[in-house]
């Protein structure tokens, strides 16, 4: 057996040793029962087949099936099982879980298992792979409470208890009315300390939040994270309830949308993935450094321009990295923030030009800071260890500071400005990525720079 190091792994460790021990099943079985599903599924990759296939057997396929809900790739450990079997683990799963797990094996396979299933699980199985990845129909579950308008307590924590049997998500109860479309919701709680006397319509909210099962989940993400219930409906154009987004949904939605935005930044199209193919890899990536290498062939050009200025005072080349990279720098943190900025729908156009004047005067204040410290520092270093003349040594430095100066404003305002313009275009801001923003910057740094070596250095003080 493979060592399992870290205190993070002790209960996976245990269980493994559990299974190897060769106790009696029902022993076993008891001593499972003090474990997470987590912890379970962590383990599977440390067992045989052999030792997995009995394990199966022993836990049955309601709590095997809650195992496999925990698992990242179940492809592997679905094809060691019989057909019949695998059928029956993915039945007792919720619809949304199968559905992930169904997406990690081969597609005729999972179409051969959804077939087999009882025709209720595979229509909701159906519903949601019906939908495209980025609508909220996808991400939806199809375990809720739904009871009708009407009923009194009585009747409502009978119609709850009837379907708790088959839905674990009940702290929501929802309420339809004799159309069948979405009236509005209850806490379990209210209905629990209710009496048969109450009405039960006082503990209803009719303006309860929903979303729609076409909705684009970048689109309304904000708004369910908003509200911060535990679940919220999923409607159709009938008003009807499909399924419920559950607040674990919108955990891993929000994640989802932060790697997008994340591998965007890094100039990729989506996240990276380690197991994806070579070709596939180079086709997100490529067309970013295409776009890249002629920018900085740009910038290469714009250097060759001050050829003459490099060749009359070649010690300014040293900090020619500085410059740039301060620029950069100060560009792609104001992308970030902006792009936090833009990711609230409700913020409006006089926000958006206040942020925009914001960021101006942090990189102005920044760059006046950094290029005070980088006068003294730099014409330090010039006079004392270069041995170059006192006034040369500190017009160099001099025109290093103010080329940081000038470099890190107009930085600070191309990374607000360029996402701006990309979301006012319809264009997910995300796009204008760290890599092209410190292209353009540097673009710009290097005619600051040069440029004012050229007219300062040169044509003003007549160093050369």
């Amino acid at each position: 057996m493979e060592k399992i190091d870290g205190m993070e792994m002790t209960y996976v460790h245990e269980i493994v040793c559990l299974i190897q021990s060769q106790m009696d099943s029902t022993k076993l079985l008891q001593e499972l029962e003090d474990y997470h599903e987590n912890d379970i599924a962590e383990a599977l990759e440390y067992l045989t087949e052999h030792e997995r296939k009995n394990l199966y057997q022993i836990l049955g396929a309601e709590r095997t099936s809650e195992i496999f809900a925990f698992l990242d790739d179940a492809s592997v450990y679905l094809e060691e099982m019989k057909l019949e079997n695998a059928v029956d683990i993915l039945e007792f799963m919720d619809a949304d879980d199968a559905v992930d797990v169904l997406e990690t094996i081969d597609e005729e396979m999972g179409e051969l298992l959804v077939s087999m299933m009882d025709e209720e699980v595979s229509q909701d199985i159906k519903l949601i792979q019906s939908y495209e990845e980025d609508e909220i129909g996808s991400m939806m579950t199809t375990n809720f409470i739904q009871i009708k308008q009407g009923a009194t307590v009585r009747q409502a924590m009978k119609e709850m208890v009837a379907q708790a049997e088959e839905n674990d998500n009940i702290y929501t109860i929802y309420v339809c009315d004799d159309n069948g479309a979405f009236y509005g919701a209850m806490d379990l709680k209210d209905l629990i300390t209710a009496r048969d006397y109450m009405d039960l319509e006082e503990f209803i909210s009719q303006a309860y939040p929903f979303v729609r099962d076409h909705e684009k989940v970048s689109d309304c993400l904000e708004k369910i994270r908003g509200y911060a219930e535990d679940s919220i409906p999923v409607l159709d154009e009938e008003d009807k309830i499909l399924g419920v987004i559950t607040s674990q949904d919108i955990i891993e939605a929000v994640e989802d949308e932060m790697n997008d935005d994340y591998a965007k930044l890094a100039g990729l199209t989506s996240e990276e993935d380690l197991n994806e193919g070579l070709l596939q890899s180079m086709k997100k990536r490529l067309p970013w450094l295409a776009v890249l290498l002629f920018l900085g062939m740009g910038v290469s050009t714009v250097v060759g321009m001050f050829e003459q200025v490099v060749d009359q005072i070649a010690v300014i080349v040293c900090f020619q990295s500085l410059i740039l990279g301060m620029a950069g720098n100060a560009g792609t943190q104001s992308l970030a923030i902006t792009i936090r900025v833009l990711m609230d729908e409700q913020v409006r156009g006089a926000d958006k030009l206040r942020l925009v004047f914001k960021e101006i005067k942090v990189g102005l204040c920044n760059g006046i800071l950094l290029g005070i410290l980088s006068f003294l520092f730099i014409g330090g270093y010039v006079y004392l260890l270069k041995e170059y003349d006192l006034f040369f040594s500190f017009a160099v430095s001099g025109c290093v500071a103010i080329a940081l100066v000038v470099s890190m404003l107009i930085a600070s305002m191309v990374g607000t400005v360029v996402p701006l313009v990309l979301h006012r275009m319809k264009i997910d801001p995300a796009v204008a990525s760290g890599p092209l923003i410190t292209t353009i910057n540097d673009l710009v740094a290097v005619i600051a720079y040069f440029g004012l070596a050229w007219l300062l250095l040169i044509q003003v003080i007549g160093l050369a």
